[in-house]
């Protein structure tokens, strides 16, 4: 269970961080089963339905950045998606029914190559009818200050829902020149393997390459309460598949409303297949211009 302080800095900045969730055991099966997913892209030209690959990847030297949807690749990311210690870190702040969003990954940043994630706010993604939504990130490695850290905007989960548009579409990404957006005291998460961020899905935040010699991997899952409901899509629900993913309490028909701010992700981005793909259109780039 979260603390008391937890939960104040989850409120007041935007997000908390939980140490020594996982255990070394744990972690070491984790990174085995990644390794043996991400050895999988030798040989392979393109991004697959379960693999996006960098942009240096070649069938001789693959390189994964992201494995899409872990929890339909291997039971064991599907185990650890309702993990005792994680949905009882959750419990306080999404209440006694939760549900697991579909759109999970692992996020992986190999030494000295691993891509930027620009800044952005996943509720420009997929906004519901409340704020009871969030992510965590579980990380497999430690994460320094060269590794790519996630970086936090601290309380920008209070403030507006940016634009992520890019030439007329979505692009999963916020221009902070063009949206006058200071991320100068961004905050750097450090920690080490088994340790878990959450963070609101209103909150701004991003993460830089890889520039360590060592690997960055971390498991991103995210979460809803149950009486939350996405405002897109709701008429292509499936409801069986949709209730399936409440992992405790129960599922409900009746949705929760609060007056909550929203710019739809529509047109749809250009470039599809993931974050990294949908960020190609975006006008200046922070990470990389950095």
């Amino acid at each position: 269970m979260l603390s008391n302080k937890q939960l104040k800095e989850y409120h007041d900045d935007g997000y908390t961080v939980v140490r020594h969730v996982l255990s070394a055991e744990e972690i070491s099966e984790l990174r085995r089963v990644t390794e043996e997913i991400c050895e999988s892209a030798r040989g392979i030209t393109q991004h697959t339905a379960a693999l996006d690959l960098e942009p240096t990847h070649s069938p001789e030297n693959p390189r994964v950045r992201r494995i899409k949807h872990p929890q339909h690749v291997h039971p064991l990311y599907a185990e650890l998606a309702r993990h005792n210690a994680v949905l009882g870190a959750l419990k306080p702040i999404l209440g006694d029914s939760i549900r697991l969003r579909s759109g999970c990954k692992i996020n992986l940043k190999y030494p000295n190559y691993g891509s930027a994630v620009e800044w952005h706010q996943d509720w420009a993604f997929y906004p519901h009818t409340n704020q009871s939504v969030l992510a965590v990130g579980i990380l497999l490695d430690d994460m320094d200050i060269r590794s790519g850290p996630i970086l936090f905007v601290n309380g920008s989960h209070r403030g507006p829902i940016y634009s992520h548009h890019s030439q007329g579409a979505f692009c999963g990404g916020i221009d902070v020149v063009e949206e006058e957006v200071d991320v100068s005291a961004a905050t750097e998460i450090v920690g080490k393997a088994g340790d878990m961020t959450i963070h609101h899905a209103r909150l701004v935040h991003g993460s830089g390459p890889n520039v360590s010699n060592a690997p960055r991997r971390v498991i991103f899952f995210e979460y809803t309460a149950a009486d939350a409901w996405p405002l897109a899509g709701v008429e292509t629900i499936d409801l069986e598949e949709f209730n399936s993913r409440v992992l405790c309490g129960e599922p409900t028909l009746q949705p929760r409303l609060e007056s909550v701010p929203v710019r739809l992700p529509l047109p749809v981005a250009p470039f599809q297949g993931s974050i990294y793909e949908n960020q190609r259109t975006l006008k200046h780039r922070y990470f990389e211009d950095a």
